[in-house]
């Protein structure tokens, strides 16, 4: 999926790993869309997802999530 956003800002949904997920990555959580506000790194590669909602997702190196990023317009 890809659109347009206010903003001149691109939206793209795309496959995130523990290597390529970034702060402002919106993830679907059982229905709801969860921002990611903060990573910690884990040992072994994993990482841990501070969600602005409050939640906690720790991810493993084999973990593949779809996420929604914005791409900002240049």
């Amino acid at each position: 999926m890809k659109g347009r956003v206010p903003g001149d800002a691109l939206v793209v949904n795309i496959e995130v790993t523990s290597t390529t997920v970034q702060r402002g990555d919106i993830i679907d959580l059982g229905g709801r869309a969860c921002r990611v506000r903060e990573l910690f790194q884990l040992p072994q590669g994993a990482k841990q997802l501070i969600f602005e909602s409050g939640e906690l997702l720790t991810i493993h190196t084999w973990t593949r999530l779809a996420v929604l990023r914005t791409l900002r317009g240049r």
